[in-house]
């Protein structure tokens, strides 16, 4: 136990507006696929609207209502590896681009932040800013290029 958790987030544009007959199957799903991400082993918490059910009315930017955000923490690097590539949300995951334009830069985040804080929007998005900026690197970083938790000695 190191007294870390990881944050992730990801941002996207989607095809048309989610009361849209394209996003249809998308907004069907959310329930189910939210649900699955609460259920699964080293989930921590997600970022929700006010709505409470998902994120899908946060504005990641005010004059895009097509920029949608999702932001979750994990126990772990494997937990939410696990829950991405080998539950039912990859099922969801292989339709992304029925539904998201294809990103023309990095959309993807990961950090570590210490166990019981809750990211903010603003966090989130300089996470993000960061990896576009400077590519991965220990304080903001990808799935493909991971890096460790800090050593508990770093909490003090």
């Amino acid at each position: 136990m190191t007294g870390f958790h990881l944050a992730q987030v990801n941002v996207g544009r989607i095809v048309a507006p989610l009361d849209g007959p394209e996003l249809a199957d998308f907004v069907a799903l959310q329930p189910e696929i939210n649900g699955l991400a609460d259920r699964s082993p080293g989930f921590v918490w997600r970022m929700v609207d006010d709505e409470g059910a998902d994120a899908t009315g946060i504005r990641a930017d005010r004059n895009d209502a097509l920029l949608l955000i999702n932001c979750s923490v994990w126990e772990s690097l494997a937990a939410l590896r696990d829950f991405t590539y080998r539950s039912d949300h990859l099922r969801v995951l292989s339709r992304r681009r029925e539904w998201f334009r294809r990103a023309l830069e990095p959309h993807l985040a990961l950090w570590w932040i210490p166990a019981g804080h809750r990211p903010t929007l603003a966090e989130a998005l300089e996470r993000v800013a960061l990896v576009r900026e400077h590519g991965p690197g220990p304080t903001a970083f990808t799935l493909r290029d991971p890096h460790p938790a800090p050593a508990a000695a770093e909490l003090a």
